[in-house]
């Protein structure tokens, strides 16, 4: 018989506008010192600023100092300007790079340790935080309810997630007129990075019924959605369904985890600087079609009917056009990767998401994934 659990500890507050909701959040709470924590090109165009000033807003300090796959440099420097001052709350308004960093500098913000001594050790981060607001302006990573930051070690060439219940922002404030002015590639690139969530948490050994349910509605809507905010990025609509999808499939991948194709993307964006959810994407068709022959087979064709499509391998065909349809990379052809340097791809990609995939992912299935693109 089953025997699962579904846990979401994030209040989700949802709709245009919404962001204004800040203010009642601190005012409830008698927060006063906030740090809004923005993205570097939401400081230029004056939208932090904006964010500071709306009434009632508490927010006293500005940190914007965040690179598009967050160093743990990055993490420690704004961890630090959290404990000199004084923050009692944050507010984090980005994409993932910047609600993750957000993330791990409040949780070790705490403590005098560098963000280094968890970072992909084993080492559990300490079980307190202080207060999260956490404002997505890219549909795709679902960071806003997920208890996963992934960040770089540039020095240490690493790229990996840290996953604690200490990683959970408090509320998840998603509005989706923020996602606006999204440049079509990040639309793509971010939306394509919903469906890989959806896909992933779905066939995860670790699935259960409230994420299966997740997943489909996730996909369903990326599928129908996507390639309208990508041609037209000013349709309310499409933006409004594509942060419902990118909530939903964070919510999906959440407890399962992601599996072979978020494995493999470490390495293709440490080591290629392929976006991350083009670098998921691009292997997603090739492990459609190897675990649809595996012990899940049934049910990822369940999965594909449900969707719309005759059979898992339809599936995969309709992920690629859709990449294909959004000028996507679909190879490493213009990479001419060396014999050495498939080598090292092959040994990287055996990241621990890997032991979530329902189909053991030897190296002979890499090789020839790898071969197959290069």
């Amino acid at each position: 018989m089953a025997s699962w659990s579904y846990t979401e500890p994030v209040d989700i507050i949802f709709g245009d506008g919404k962001i204004s909701e800040i203010a009642a959040i601190t005012s409830s709470l008698h927060l006063e010192r906030g740090l809004l924590i923005a993205g570097p090109h939401l400081i230029k165009d004056g939208t932090a600023q904006k964010i500071i000033d709306l009434p009632k807003s508490h927010l006293t300090d500005l940190f914007g100092n965040i690179s598009p796959n967050p160093d743990v440099t990055e993490v420690d420097a704004c961890a630090d300007l959290i404990r000199t001052r004084k923050n009692d709350f944050i507010v984090a308004v980005g994409g993932g790079s910047c609600l993750d960093l957000a993330k791990a500098a409040g949780c070790i913000s705490g403590t005098e340790d560098s963000v280094r001594k968890y970072h992909g050790t084993g080492i559990p981060l300490p079980n307190h935080h202080i207060p999260l607001i956490a404002v997505p302006t890219t549909a795709g990573t679902g960071s806003e309810v997920t208890s996963v930051s992934v960040l770089s070690d540039h020095m240490q060439s690493k790229k990996a997630p840290i996953v604690s219940d200490s990683l959970y922002p408090d509320w998840a404030i998603v509005d989706p007129l923020l996602t606006i002015s999204m440049p079509p590639q990040i639309t793509a690139s971010t939306g394509i990075d919903t469906l890989c969530h959806a896909v992933e948490g779905y066939w995860s050994k670790n699935h259960q019924p409230i994420s299966d349910a997740l997943a489909v509605h996730a996909a369903d809507l990326v599928f129908k959605w996507l390639l309208t905010a990508y041609q037209h990025g000013d349709d309310e609509v499409a933006r409004d369904k594509m942060c419902e999808a990118s909530l939903i499939a964070g919510l999906a991948f959440n407890l399962p985890k992601t599996t072979a194709s978020h494995a493999c993307s470490f390495p293709l964006t440490n080591l290629y600087g392929i976006p991350h959810g083009e670098a998921c994407a691009l292997t997603l068709p090739y492990f459609m079609e190897v675990n649809a022959r595996g012990p899940e087979g049934d049910r990822i064709a369940s999965f594909a009917i449900k969707l719309g499509f005759s059979s898992a391998d339809e599936l995969a065909d309709g992920i690629r056009e859709l990449q294909n349809r959004m000028g996507m990379r679909t190879d490493l052809k213009d990479l001419h990767l060396t014999d050495d340097q498939l080598d090292e791809l092959v040994k990287l990609s055996h990241h621990p998401n890997m032991l979530n995939n329902p189909v053991e992912i030897t190296d002979e299935i890499l090789y020839d994934m790898y071969g197959k693109m290069k």
